[in-house]
């Protein structure tokens, strides 16, 4: 399994919209949280409405992780504000703190508030590969939205995440037909494969070789009837 207290503190974690970026963050927290005091998640998302990790904030705050979203805090109502509260992980070196970042390469641009003050700490900005989605389908159609969201974060990947799924009709060989594609990119960038994220009713299919970058993953967003 994927071990997230190997990482530097500061996560950033970027993708397509659609890819399974959420879910990651949210499950990832969840297991850092483990073994880790000082989990915050932070939801930077202001292109999606559904699916945000603030929409889970009382559930992972029974849990023990801080959730950070909108200074304007609505349920009915979606501001593009970035709580100013993101700066206090950021530079508290106790902190163990996710970024959520919205998808596409557009949704980093709300990583500019924070950028000079990330570029400060240790970090890692994983990127979060799913082959199913229109615009990350080839090896030369990823590496052009990688270097595009790269481009305007400001931020250079450190590591790709599989998340090649079709949410709960997900068999192994979707996630293997993913695995394909970050591989293949991973030899041509040099930015390593760290993580497969993939639901944890299928974690027991996947090959040795890659069960200890795995996360088995609970699908917290999406309700019992959603497919």
């Amino acid at each position: 399994m994927i071990n997230p207290a190997a990482h530097k503190r500061i996560r950033v974690i970027t993708g397509h919209y659609g890819s399974g970026k959420t879910e990651f963050a949210i499950n990832y927290a969840m297991l850092l949280n483990q073994t880790k005091k000082h989990v915050h998640i932070a939801d930077l998302d202001v292109i999606n409405t559904y699916f945000r990790s603030r929409e889970l904030t009382k559930e992972l705050k029974e849990l023990g992780i801080n959730v950070i979203g909108a200074s304007v805090e609505a349920s009915a109502v979606d501001v593009p504000a970035i709580s100013a509260e993101v700066m206090g992980p950021i530079i508290d070196k106790e902190a163990d703190l996710i970024l959520d970042v919205g998808g596409n390469p557009a949704g980093a641009r709300a990583l500019g508030h924070f950028r000079k003050a990330i570029l400060r700490e240790e970090y890692d900005h994983f990127f979060v590969l799913n082959r199913n989605r229109p615009e990350t389908t080839t090896e030369e159609t990823a590496l052009a939205f990688l270097r595009q969201t790269e481009a305007i974060a400001g931020m250079s990947v450190t590591g790709l995440i599989n998340s090649t799924h079709m949410l709960k009709s997900t068999t192994i060989e979707d996630v293997l037909y993913g695995q394909e594609l970050c591989n293949a990119l991973s030899a041509s960038t040099g930015i390593p494969v760290v993580g497969i994220s993939l639901w944890e009713k299928i974690a027991d299919d996947l090959p040795e070789e890659y069960r200890d970058i795995a996360l088995p993953m609970q699908l917290t967003l999406r309700r019992s009837w959603m497919s």
